[in-house]
């Protein structure tokens, strides 16, 4: 069963229903099934086992705040290690997300889509009901499989600390 979860996150003045359970630095990361460009499958955490795999949750690649996001970690994807994998994981459909890529020059964050089961969102307790649409967040998970960091983004327009997740990343190799 699913928690529900109504007092934690507001959009606007309003709380929204947040559905899972917010995860913790230590724990395993939750393993989930996303979608590529074209509906195949993948399993990020299988894809990138060994490596530092950096998740970020977006709401919609179409939104300022999201587009400049998705464009800045892609600028720092390029500069790391080959050690380090970014995805960003949003609920649009994968052809968008496909059309969005080609449009913005995206090619080293690996975008993919939690669209089809919600699976992402709900494991890691970001998935906001009224809108089915993830709620801004950042995890690292170390070559261990374990989450080294958690941020729970405090609205939906606020983008995450670029120097202090790319730090972690960093952190994380060891």
């Amino acid at each position: 069963m699913t928690t529900v979860r109504k007092d934690v996150f507001k959009l606007g003045d309003n709380f929204a229903t947040l559905l899972g359970d917010e995860v913790e630095v230590g724990q395993a990361a939750p393993e989930f099934t996303s979608v590529l460009p074209g509906w195949a499958t993948v399993i990020p955490l299988q894809e990138s086992k060994g490596k530092v795999i950096v998740l970020t949750a977006v709401p919609s690649l179409d939104t300022d705040t999201c587009d400049r996001e998705t464009r800045r970690f892609n600028v720092e994807a390029a500069k790391l290690s080959d050690d380090i994998v970014i995805y960003t994981i949003s609920t649009d459909f994968p052809m968008a997300q496909k059309r969005w890529c080609g449009a913005a020059g995206v090619d080293k964050v690996k975008v993919v889509s939690d669209v089809i089961d919600a699976e992402f969102g709900i494991k890691y307790g970001i998935l906001i009901k009224e809108r089915r649409y993830l709620r801004r967040s950042v995890f690292i998970v170390g070559r261990d499989g374990k989450l080294t960091y958690v941020n729970y983004l405090p609205t939906l327009g606020t983008e995450p600390d670029y120097d202090e997740v790319i730090a972690a990343a960093k952190k994380a190799l060891g």
